[in-house]
């Protein structure tokens, strides 16, 4: 090891003392959380609540086909039919008000304040007011449409070849049973 001179040791230590001190001055400024006026207007700009209520009739038509598979699936008398259907509505019911933006607005905000730094909210909404991301907004329900259709055509083949080889299975004679040993 080279000896450091007492001079340039103490010149050594001030410049990091002086760059931990200036690290320091800026990391608040650069890691500073958004505030609920920023994420309101990221939120706002960004159709937040207008995704929400075009996904809500999705997801309700979900439960309706998945309660429907349920009737079908079993023989239900008139009293067992409207007992499911009042199921059906009243998890409706729980379900609209559970995602409604009056209750998941609170829990958008906590997790962007988690998850983005104010400069990134700032950004973000910057760009969603823009002509580029209301574009980019306007053409989005268009895309996932695609996607979705392209994703379908995709498995497709794939769930064919699933269903020869359940029908493989279901249709393959039972092995014989071993005869008994007396």
């Amino acid at each position: 090891m080279f000896p450091i001179r007492p001079m340039a040791r103490r010149g050594l230590i001030r410049m990091t003392f002086a760059l931990a001190l200036g690290l320091g001055a800026i990391a608040p400024a650069i890691a500073a959380p958004p505030s609920d006026a920023d994420i309101n207007r990221l939120l706002a700009a960004s159709r937040a609540q207008s995704m929400l209520d075009t996904m809500l009739p999705q997801i309700e038509a979900m439960q309706r086909q998945q309660f429907q598979q349920v009737a079908q699936q079993r023989q239900l008398d008139a009293t067992q039919q409207a007992q499911l259907q009042r199921i059906e509505q009243r998890t409706s019911q729980t379900v609209r008000q559970a995602l409604s933006w009056k209750e998941l607005r609170p829990m958008y905000v906590d997790l962007y304040k988690q998850t983005f730094s104010k400069e990134d909210v700032l950004a973000m909404a910057e760009f969603y007011e823009s002509s580029a991301g209301q574009s980019l907004l306007d053409k989005t329900p268009a895309l996932m449409q695609n996607v979705m259709v392209a994703i379908q055509a995709k498995m497709q083949p794939l769930f064919v070849d699933l269903q020869k080889d359940l029908e493989a299975i279901v249709n393959e004679p039972a092995p014989a049973a071993a005869p008994a040993k007396k």
